[in-house]
């Protein structure tokens, strides 16, 4: 197999302490202990991540005539949670440590006895996901509502609305990327659980029949979308949801997984939800959800192709996969080697001292450059250190302007991936760097 003998590229908590020493992730509330399973996202890291959401919406909405956005709000009436089967079935069985206090997944223990103390546990009991909030000023049963655990129904729920606003006909779909908010009893790995994250969600429309096309077309389409932007195709694959696996509403569903340091996990899911959505929000709200096909003069409920993403799960996975060491003379050099679209920073313009008539010039290049793409200026120690300083960031480029720039009016422009460096006219900096960044 494609995937055997293949290794993480690195521990988590490697990435862990890269990421908050240079900017990318920090731990959430930190002064005050830390909150659980809670980040906050660094001056690095907020670029990185809006990066994986805007190269998200331009391949799947920009690029493409049979998709619109949606940007639905986070709390919703809550018959939709009725309705979608989250208020009864969106549940974990947990049982308790009658000695050390500690809660586990009832599925994830084998045995009657704590796996911390080997205490007696308590009896399974439900406990659902949601979090639950109060709409208004008085907190009494009529005013709950919940922070939404998924995006996808804002996206039903809307399904008229789209349908009348754009007059789009099957097949579209609706793509949303938005917070949600889950009560996880076992949140963990850095970023990869958390309780409060964000989605993107495509609800793709299809005619019923033609939905298994579709199911292999946004499989396809999904996995090359990774691969296109850098991850490593050995470190992915594809896993099929056994029958006792598929959610209620579910006619097939595969995971893209990735090779995380903690081993297979869930990348995205691709799930064919069949009508089961639409059906239920119509039956419930009174308000005829249906389709009419003009062409076969048909009213029916469309099915549901749901690509699933994490944006802070595909974000670890292209932090992860950039992540290389390699021998430096005495020293190992660290590189993020992102795909240039992600790149936090495109370009680093770097002086090679600190004296006045060489750092206006840099100051200079640096605004002219910050017009086109994310840039940064450092003067800060030595050269060789600013390189290794803008690799470990994962910076494609490094313009250097040297005493010669005065004379000469041209830099030296840095590879991060092969250290190559070649020497240009200022005045053609701007489109051969849009050149070699392809953008």
């Amino acid at each position: 197999m494609k995937n055997e003998g293949i290794q993480p590229t690195t521990t988590m908590e490697k990435i862990v302490s890269l990421a908050k020493r240079r900017g990318f992730i920090f731990p959430n509330s930190e002064i005050y202990g830390g909150l659980n399973s809670c980040w906050d996202y660094g001056p690095l890291g907020v670029e990185l991540k809006n990066n994986v959401k805007r190269a998200w919406w331009k391949r799947v909405v920009q690029q493409r005539d049979d998709m619109v956005g949606l940007d639905a709000g986070i709390l919703m009436h809550p018959r939709v949670w009725e309705a979608s089967g989250h208020v009864e079935g969106f549940t974990d069985p947990l049982v308790d440590c009658k000695s050390c206090k500690q809660r586990f997944r009832a599925d994830h223990i084998s045995g009657e006895k704590c796996p911390e103390c080997g205490g007696e546990l308590t009896e399974p009991r439900k406990f659902n996901l949601m979090f639950r909030t109060h709409l208004g000023p008085v907190e009494d049963e009529a005013a709950i509502v919940y922070l939404r655990p998924e995006t996808a129904q804002g996206i039903f729920v809307n399904f008229l609305n789209v349908l009348n606003s754009t007059r789009k006909k099957l097949p579209f779909g609706v793509a949303q990327i938005g917070k949600s908010f889950r009560n996880e009893i076992t949140p963990g790995n850095f970023i990869f659980r958390t309780r409060e994250f964000e989605q993107m969600e495509i609800e793709y429309f299809v005619q019923p029949g033609t939905d298994e096309e579709f199911f292999d077309h946004w499989l396809k389409e999904r996995y090359n979308w990774y691969i296109n932007l850098g991850v490593n195709p050995e470190r992915l694959r594809i896993r099929e949801h056994t029958p006792d696996e598929l959610a209620h509403y579910a006619k097939k569903c595969c995971d893209i997984e990735y090779l995380f340091p903690m081993g297979w996990s869930e990348l995205e899911g691709v799930a064919n939800r069949t009508d089961f959505d639409l059906r239920r929000h119509s039956e419930t709200s009174g308000v005829h959800l249906d389709y009419f096909d003009q062409e076969t003069g048909e009213h029916y409920f469309p099915y549901v192709i749901e690509p699933s993403a994490g944006a802070d799960r595909a974000t670890l996975c292209f932090l992860l996969d950039a992540y290389h060491e390699e021998p430096d003379k005495d020293e190992i050099r660290v590189v993020l080697r992102f795909h240039p679209e992600l790149a936090p920073i495109k370009v680093a313009v770097l002086p090679l001292s600190r004296k006045e008539p060489l750092v206006a010039m840099a100051k200079e290049i640096r605004s002219e450059l910050a017009r086109h793409w994310m840039t940064t200026y450092d003067d800060a120690k030595s050269i060789g250190r600013r390189y290794r300083r803008q690799d470990e960031i994962g910076t494609p480029y490094c313009v250097t302007v040297d005493f010669d720039s005065l004379e000469d009016k041209a830099v030296t422009i840095r590879d991060r991936d092969t250290m190559e460096q070649i020497r240009i006219p200022v005045a053609e900096l701007v489109p051969v760097l849009r050149e070699k960044l392809g953008f």
